[in-house]
């Protein structure tokens, strides 16, 4: 049987994936967008954790998941490299994922 949040929580895995990796490319010459995906990749790795177990507390993280994954799009939308582009996509596939969680009845 699928988990409920299946999707959400292999969309967060990639999400932070690609934030640990944008991150750790920026570090020298992007601090902000390094700091935001290092931020990101932390919250995206919560939120799967937090899911996989059905916490009461999804809804909560969700929404701050969703803001964070938003600024991290946002600044890594103003970078012109692959890494960034990448990490943007998949920050904007987990806040439209994660904004429309709900807590499970």
């Amino acid at each position: 049987m699928a988990h409920q949040y299946q999707s959400c929580m292999e969309a967060c895995v990639r999400c932070a994936e690609e934030c640990e990796s944008c991150g750790n490319k920026c570090l020298a010459q992007m601090l902000e967008c390094a700091r935001l995906c290092i931020d990101c990749a932390d919250q995206c790795w919560s939120c799967a954790a937090f899911m996989s177990r059905d916490s009461r507390f999804i809804t909560e993280l969700c929404g701050v998941c969703t803001t964070i994954c938003d600024a991290c799009a946002a600044e890594c939308e103003k970078h012109q490299n692959e890494h960034c582009r990448r990490c943007a996509e998949e920050c904007r596939k987990v806040a439209a994922s994660a904004g429309t969680r709900q807590q499970p009845a």
